[in-house]
């Protein structure tokens, strides 16, 4: 995490309080997360789990909004877990981060898949993990910049989809024109500010343009959008423009 920096402009959250949710093998750890989120007033742990299996059964109880997930534990990794979270709870469910020592691209990458919305390692600073929180919980997706830089360097040795652009998923046909300019735009990496700039639109337009693109291609967030956009030949690594 040397030399990376997270974005520190905090979007509001879906609650007054973050209900939080942490998942470690070792209880030191979880201890030393809870310390750390006690002094955030906005932050509340309401609930730990030691593996995967006891991870979904307290979050089906418990619907924090944000789950701290590691990935290697005995009985159910952090990536199954964050798999059956994210699936039996829909769009509007808990937010996964992902927060881990491997930082290797096997898990970055089985993570996204699996629906996690950011992924962070475990030297992170203090006030970078809860910023971090917070643009989870507010709906937003957070990489640290090396992991996005090594996603996506991934996607430049994945072969071309097969199929061409007809293998495109269900959602695409209902996307209009300028909503497929915003997606492929989002795929390359560009923010709503960027993307307003680049097509000449209000930001608020593009914003509303977004959510659409979401809805009708059922994304939960940016890091989804990405990894559909190059998983379906839309955006291709090594061309910028798509």
């Amino acid at each position: 995490m040397t030399g990376d920096s997270l974005p520190m402009t905090i979007p509001p959250t879906r609650r007054e309080q973050i209900r939080l949710v942490v998942v470690d093998d070792q209880p030191l750890l979880r201890t030393g997360f809870r310390m750390i989120l006690a002094a955030e007033r906005d932050m509340t742990v309401v609930g730990e789990a030691g593996d995967g299996v006891e991870a979904v059964r307290e979050v089906t109880r418990l619907r924090p909004d944000v789950v701290l997930m590691d990935i290697r534990m005995p009985h159910m990794d952090g990536v199954e877990a964050t798999r059956r979270i994210t699936e039996s709870a829909g769009p509007d469910g808990p937010r996964v981060l992902i927060l881990t020592t491997f930082d290797l691209d096997e898990y970055v990458f089985a993570a996204i898949r699996a629906g996690a919305s950011g992924f962070l390692l475990k030297d992170v600073p203090p006030e970078e993990l809860a910023a971090a929180i917070r643009i989870v919980a507010a709906g937003e997706a957070l990489l640290a910049p090396s992991v996005t830089r090594r996603l996506l360097d991934r996607f430049a040795e994945l072969p071309p989809p097969t199929g061409g652009p007809t293998s495109q998923p269900p959602g695409f046909t209902d996307l209009t024109e300028r909503e497929l300019e915003v997606f492929t735009l989002i795929g390359r990496g560009l923010s709503n500010g960027e993307i307003a700039d680049k097509l000449v639109l209000g930001e608020t337009t593009v914003k509303t343009h977004v959510s659409r693109v979401f809805a009708k291609l059922d994304l939960r967030d940016r890091v989804q959008a990405v990894v559909l956009a190059y998983e379906t030949g839309i955006v291709r690594a090594g061309h910028p423009e798509g």
